[in-house]
């Protein structure tokens, strides 16, 4: 399987939104990272949700068609819960918020799981851990990481921090980390420079003028 296209972007600091990110504005064109099943497996394996061996194991046993139908999918999952972030960003969520998630939960329940227990050796020091594995089915199964990092977005982020780039054109969201919660970019690189030079600009353009 060749994933090679353009670099997915993980700026966001939360998978689930990093999923919402997979179409973005960054400059000046829409890039749409997941547009058919080919562009599905490869944003998966550059976000890491799934393992290269599977990925390589569904692309082989499905055709163009299948994986076509579950980038579809995939698509409309990532933008009915982008209409939930939007609503619900910069705010607490409260336990009516449930409701609105009975769709994810419909998701989560199909997803094919098993525990295993395996052991972790540092030194002389070994420590055991109960690690959740998924059975690659599918082209269905794509949809399962998806999904768990939706569920993971709502139940381990503060929902408060949730933000929104406010570069004018920029579409991305993430979850602010930072000390102080004074993040305002997706990233320095493309929006925080931009918005500097934008405001030096003006501040010379109002000397000219004054």
């Amino acid at each position: 399987m060749d994933y090679r296209q353009i670099p997915a972007i993980f700026i966001a600091d939360a998978p689930g939104l990093d999923f919402l990110n997979s179409v973005a504005t960054p400059v000046d064109e829409q890039v749409e990272w997941i547009s058919d099943g080919a562009g599905l497996l490869a944003w998966l394996d550059q976000a890491g949700m799934v393992p290269r061996a599977a990925l390589d194991a569904i692309g082989a046993r499905s055709t163009p068609a299948e994986l076509d139908e579950v980038a579809a999918r995939a698509r409309d999952l990532r933008e009915w819960f982008r209409g939930f972030v939007q609503k619900k960003k910069g705010r607490p969520l409260s336990a009516k918020d449930l409701r609105e998630l009975e769709p994810l939960n419909q998701l989560l329940e199909r997803d094919d799981q098993h525990g295993q227990i395996v052991a972790n050796v540092s030194g002389e020091a070994t420590t055991f851990e109960l690690r959740a594995n998924r059975r690659w089915q599918s082209a269905e199964s794509l949809l399962m990481p998806l999904a768990e990092a939706l569920a993971r977005l709502v139940c381990d982020e503060d929902f408060t921090m949730v933000k929104a780039c406010e570069g004018p054109a920029c579409t991305l969201l993430f979850a602010d980390h930072t000390r102080g919660h004074a993040r305002r970019w997706c990233s320095m690189a493309i929006c925080g420079n931009r918005a500097k030079v934008a405001a030096h600009r003006k501040r010379l353009k109002e000397r000219e003028n004054a």
